[in-house]
């Protein structure tokens, strides 16, 4: 949906607003988005691969390769788009594996969770497999580097994620904003970031405005990112604690302005008995000093940068529903 918006924006009536902390609900704003690019996005790819008046489709589809009919270039579009998702969801599979090792007879028989494993392994390469094969028929060989170099960031993030989250739940982790924002781009924002710049190449622009939107992806899914670490911070309506990660930006920016020894001894006092730590009492901890603060002035900074990237393209409906989904994604109480 993203590469076929930017490149209705790049064709050019409308004009960017300034980004505030209000906004339309995200729900909307894709709702709209979907109306001007003509379908739903969501698992369109799994529907593919399972329907066969839709494989019929593709193959008469596949016909036109060598013309130049333009049908060609909106289905290069639409099949980057479900590549994308494709590669999104197959990751979000294999983040669904279980440490075994920390399984409990509650959480149900380990033969069971074993076999929840496989099939974890299984599905998410399945799905992988499928979009690598669909972006090889793209025939375009920059593309095809954009898409696998973000399947390599993606590998390299979660790895790193996964490496850290054996270590007591990182407590003593300091890795600071800026390496927060290095890990962020790999395993959040280069898929997206790389996908629009891929759909500007497949639109045959140039490198400037291929630049633009990767930018965009890049800022929006960084500002997306922003958003959801700060939910626990700043819901209003949530009577429990919500759960948050010590590595989120609100709690690395919290270090920051507190220093490596205070917060360490805020660990210390926020844990009992076996070292378990008291989470409400460290969320309030955090939701007093300046880290919300400072992650919501970042995440709408980000937004800032998107909603720079998009005014490169001329006003249209497209461009607006691109700032929409910016101003949906910073939309905080």
């Amino acid at each position: 949906m993203w590469g076929a918006l930017l490149r209705r924006g790049v064709r050019g009536t409308g004009g960017l607003r300034c980004l505030s902390s209000g906004g339309p609900p995200w729900s909307l704003v894709v709702s709209e988005a979907e109306k001007i690019v003509g379908y739903p996005t969501s698992f369109m790819s799994l529907r593919c691969l399972l329907s066969d008046e839709l494989s019929n489709i593709a193959m008469q589809v596949r016909k036109l390769v060598g013309t130049k009919h333009p049908l060609l270039d909106t289905a290069r579009q639409r099949s980057l788009a479900e590549i994308t998702e494709l590669i999104h969801t197959a990751f979000l599979v294999h983040r669904g594996i279980v440490n075994i090792g920390e399984l409990k007879s509650c959480d149900g028989p380990l033969k069971d969770m074993q076999f929840g494993n496989k099939m974890a392994v299984l599905s998410g390469d399945f799905l992988l497999a499928n979009a690598c094969a669909s972006l090889a028929q793209l025939q375009n060989t920059k593309v095809v580097e954009l898409i696998s170099s973000a399947i390599g960031d993606l590998v390299q993030g979660i790895y790193y994620e996964n490496s850290k989250s054996s270590e007591e739940n990182c407590l003593t982790d300091d890795i600071g904003i800026s390496r927060w924002k290095e890990q962020v781009f790999l395993s959040h924002s280069a898929l997206l970031a790389k996908s629009c710049q891929a759909a500007m190449e497949l639109a045959k622009h140039s490198v400037e405005i291929q630049d633009m939107a990767f930018q965009y992806g890049k800022h929006m899914s960084m500002s997306h990112k922003l958003h959801s670490d700060l939910q626990p911070f700043v819901k209003e309506s949530s009577t429990d604690t919500m759960a948050f990660s010590l590595n989120s930006a609100p709690a690395i920016l919290h270090q920051e302005f507190l220093g490596r020894e205070a917060w360490l001894k805020q660990i210390r006092e926020a844990q009992g008995k076996g070292n378990i730590v008291d989470y409400k009492k460290l969320q309030e901890a955090i939701k007093a000093g300046k880290g919300v603060t400072s992650a919501i002035d970042l995440c709408h900074c980000h937004g800032n940068r998107a909603l720079a990237a998009l005014e490169r393209f001329p006003p249209s409906e497209a461009r607006d529903a691109l700032a929409n989904i910016v101003y949906a994604v910073t939309r905080l109480p």
